[in-house]
């Protein structure tokens, strides 16, 4: 990774910035980033988890099925990487999971079966607390010093996108809003599943229409899965350009 040039990470940036407006949606905004993130790896994927008001990890949004299922692993066995860099506020850098059935008894087999050889976690802090974490799963490419900074960037990118929402500037709980974000994210989950079954595609392609539909009609991405979760058949076409 450490051949991405700067002006590559310079458009990501941007990019990131120009989505931190006003009222912006944080579950497509940390899809975004997940996405981003995984374009800088030849053969990486990225999710990430954000913690709940009783301080658990909850899956949140990933560059694709495949980084989602590793989240959702961690949080079925109780161990990972990003439970780790969770916990102790410190990257998990250039694991080879192949060796790491020791340190990972539930997480690393399933990774590995997946055809995954290496992983990294990097923390999400808002000042002195821990918010969440983001997985990054691979080949056997190891991160440098240069690299590991980038993504701690790109991490601490998403942070800075959870402050932006007005309730947190205005001093209110920051658990509540979290919790507003994450119970989106179980809604959008929803959603894929039905677009999926309905249109006979994948939880990957689900979700490519009904992030499409709602760009397309300047809607929250939130918003539009609530109306698919509640009356699928109200919705137009979400293939319709």
């Amino acid at each position: 990774m450490s051949t991405v040039s700067a002006e590559r990470l310079a458009t990501l940036f941007v990019e990131a910035a120009d989505t931190l407006v006003d009222e912006f949606d944080v579950v497509e905004f940390l899809q975004m980033l997940t996405r981003r993130v995984a374009g800088l790896f030849e053969t990486g994927e990225v999710g990430l988890m954000l913690a709940d008001h009783r301080h658990r990890l909850t899956f949140m949004a990933a560059s694709d099925e495949s980084a989602r299922l590793m989240e959702l692993f961690q949080l079925q066995y109780g161990d990972g990487p990003c439970l780790d860099a969770f916990h102790t506020g410190r990257p998990v850098i250039n694991v080879n999971l192949a060796a790491a059935t020791d340190k990972w008894p539930g997480f690393a087999p399933r990774a590995a079966l997946a055809g995954f050889e290496s992983v990294h976690a990097f923390p999400l802090r808002l000042r002195k607390e821990v918010i969440g974490a983001m997985g990054v799963f691979g080949s056997a490419t190891e991160l440098d010093a240069s690299d590991i900074l980038v993504v701690q960037s790109l991490a601490d990118v998403a942070v800075i996108g959870l402050l932006q929402e007005r309730a947190i500037r205005r001093g209110e709980v920051l658990s509540g809003q979290l919790q507003g974000a994450l119970n989106s994210r179980v809604v959008i989950e929803q959603a894929k599943g039905i677009v999926a079954q309905a249109n006979g595609v994948t939880p990957d392609e689900a979700f490519a229409l009904i992030r499409d539909f709602a760009r397309r009609n300047n809607r929250r991405l939130s918003e539009v899965a609530g109306n698919i979760v509640a009356d699928l058949p109200v919705l137009p076409d979400l293939a319709d350009r």
